[in-house]
């Protein structure tokens, strides 16, 4: 059973049978909302307040309790993705299935976020980011535009956990971490720098480098891997 919140402010016909619009969410044009999904979800502090009160219904109590969430136009939100309040999203992003996205996150235009995607919370994303299944996001990162994150990348953001320091990884433009590589709490990736698959990265990675290994040490430049990565697509 779906929901729209009469506070929404809605500007699509494209919400299907089934989604749930909280609070004073804003939708743009032509983006699509799948069944199941949920946008302006209510953070984790107002729903115990809630539950300590008396027993929580859910949709008139979450509805009332949503500061909403903001999606732009031309977006699709598909099956399963879980919007949390504060989040505000740009134009033309995509998501797969079943992802989730923590409150007072933003995401920039022509973003795609994979299926089974973690983002949790406070994390900012630029514009034409790709970042394939099954990728975590933990508070505090930064990712800059035109950023490629393989499948399955681990972000971190406690060195010693559980601990009370939290500092988040910084990637900026352009750079590429490869299929289930780990980024230590509190790196920078360098602009163009590369990440090989299986990576760990413990220290800061210098522009226009690629690292390799465990713990991950420069083995060369983007512009040599460039060079290769031209050579095996010419053999296809």
């Amino acid at each position: 059973m779906g929901y729209i919140s009469p506070k929404a402010r809605i500007r699509t016909q494209n919400i299907v049978e089934g989604a749930i619009v909280l609070g004073p969410s804003e939708i743009g044009e032509r983006t699509y909302i799948d069944a199941n999904c949920v946008i302006g979800y209510p953070i984790r502090r107002k729903v115990i307040e809630i539950l300590e009160k008396e027993a929580i219904r859910w949709i008139r109590d979450f509805d009332s309790i949503s500061k909403g969430s903001i999606i732009g136009s031309n977006c699709i939100i598909r099956r399963g993705t879980i919007v949390y309040e504060g989040v505000k999203i740009g134009n033309r992003v995509e998501t797969g299935h079943n992802v989730l996205i923590r409150e007072e996150t933003t995401i920039g235009d022509d973003t795609k976020i994979g299926t089974a995607t973690v983002i949790d919370g406070h994390v900012r994303i630029g514009s034409k980011v790709s970042i394939q299944t099954g990728v975590y996001i933990p508070p505090f990162t930064e990712i800059e535009d035109n950023v490629f994150l393989g499948p399955y990348v681990k972000i971190t953001n406690d060195k010693y956990p559980p601990s009370k320091r939290l500092k988040g990884v910084t990637i900026h433009k352009g750079a590429v971490i490869g299929c289930g590589a780990i980024l230590i709490a509190g790196v920078e990736i360098g602009e163009g720098a590369v990440v090989a698959a299986g990576a760990v990265v413990t220290k800061d990675v210098p522009a226009r480098s690629v690292v390799l290994g465990i713990p991950a040490r420069v083995i060369g430049t983007r512009e040599e891997y460039e060079a290769k990565k031209k050579q095996w697509e010419e053999l296809s």
